[in-house]
């Protein structure tokens, strides 16, 4: 599971993808830096698996991560092959979502594509140019699907006229993850077209140091055209995010988070809104030579959270044995959690909670 940072040239993409990864992507004052996509494996700051490191005393602790791709700048004829759109299109439509950076905050110094900061226009872009190359995939199918239906075939007719809605819907400048009230047998289409405007999106409003608290105006604004959408907003100081993570020493990384006004560093924050986006949890393994945190998409199986591990447990599972995070902090060691009767025994069809230290019994 991955996200993908998108949004129009020389609005910060590049370097908060630095901030978030290790991987090093190149970062400059001019459009099209990059071209190829740069991946990131971006570890999830959770305090949980900090506290079970005081618990269970192990020799390494290995936290859960997330795929984060940074994916070049589009721009307004993308979906027609402009600024290599098809190339960057393509790139976002193997994501699962999208983390769409906006510039809200002045700066001559810095170039802005379209010659003005203005957020709203900006998204109005992005999304008009997802939303026509979904078009173009839509009519695509409605040709291929109607020469089945004059056949007769009731099933290609159901199916069209479904994709004659969906192009209606697209064409009036709608994306597809607004879809309200779509029925079970309907998704079933459109889900099978893997179409890009469907994928979640969380609006990343890049702002200047004097409104990483408060916001500003560009943020109000994107705040409101967003407010008939299913999504969220996330206020973020990428450059401050930069200076941050210069840091590599901790007390100065928080004093530094003080002066400035802020609990944490705001990236941190955003790989937690990423993770909870893409629909994922986590579940722990604990023991004497590690604990390992493990991320399993919300409403996983146990057999399957097993298969993540490694595909044996799965195909031997047996039962699992359930410990709850917060018992095994109140209790101090699994031993204390075993003798109060805390721990659960569950089979292969127990919907794995977030949180949960699990232990799996499998033959092969």
């Amino acid at each position: 599971m991955k996200a993908g940072i998108v949004g129009l040239p020389n609005v910060g993409k590049s370097t908060l993808f630095n901030c978030l990864s290790n991987a090093k992507a190149q970062s400059a004052n001019f459009p099209f830096c990059t071209i190829e996509p740069n991946i990131g494996v971006v570890n999830v700051p959770d305090s949980r698996i900090m506290k079970l490191e005081v618990v269970i005393k192990p020799e390494r602790i290995v936290p859960a991560t997330v795929e984060i791709v940074d994916i070049a700048g589009l721009v307004k004829g993308a979906s027609k092959g402009e600024g290599l759109g098809n190339q960057f299109l393509a790139n976002i439509r193997e994501t699962d979502a999208i983390l769409h950076v906006l510039r809200c905050y002045d700066n001559d110094n810095i170039v802005h594509v379209d010659g003005s900061v203005d957020p709203v226009r900006d998204k109005s872009i992005i999304d008009t140019e997802l939303q026509l190359k979904d078009l173009e995939v839509v009519e695509k199918k409605i040709e291929k699907v109607k020469r089945i239906a004059k056949t007769g075939n009731k099933e290609a007719s159901k199916e069209l006229e479904i994709l004659k809605n969906l192009k209606l819907y697209l064409e009036s400048g709608n994306s597809v993850r607004n879809l309200a009230d779509i029925e079970d047998e309907q998704s079933l289409y459109v889900d099978s077209l893997q179409l890009i405007s469907a994928k979640p999106v969380l609006y990343i409003c890049n702002v200047d140091e004097n409104s990483v608290i408060d916001g500003n105006i560009y943020v109000e604004k994107i705040k409101e055209a967003v407010l008939s959408e299913n999504a969220d907003v996330l206020v973020l100081a990428v450059g401050i995010e930069a200076e941050i993570n210069e840091f590599d020493d901790l007390v100065e990384r928080q004093m530094f988070l003080q002066d400035i006004g802020l609990d944490e560093a705001g990236s941190a924050k955003l790989i937690r809104t990423v993770y909870k986006l893409l629909n994922l949890q986590t579940f722990f393994t604990a023991g004497k030579k590690e604990v390992r945190a493990w991320t399993i998409p919300v409403g996983c199986l146990a057999s399957n959270a097993a298969g993540v591990i490694h595909s044996d447990f799965e195909k031997g599972f047996i039962r699992a044995e359930v410990i709850k995070y917060d018992d095994l902090i109140k209790y101090g060691s699994q031993l204390k959690v075993k003798q109060a009767g805390k721990i659960r025994v569950e089979g292969k069809n127990y919907k794995v909670m977030d949180g949960d230290i699990m232990h799996f019994l499998f033959n092969i």
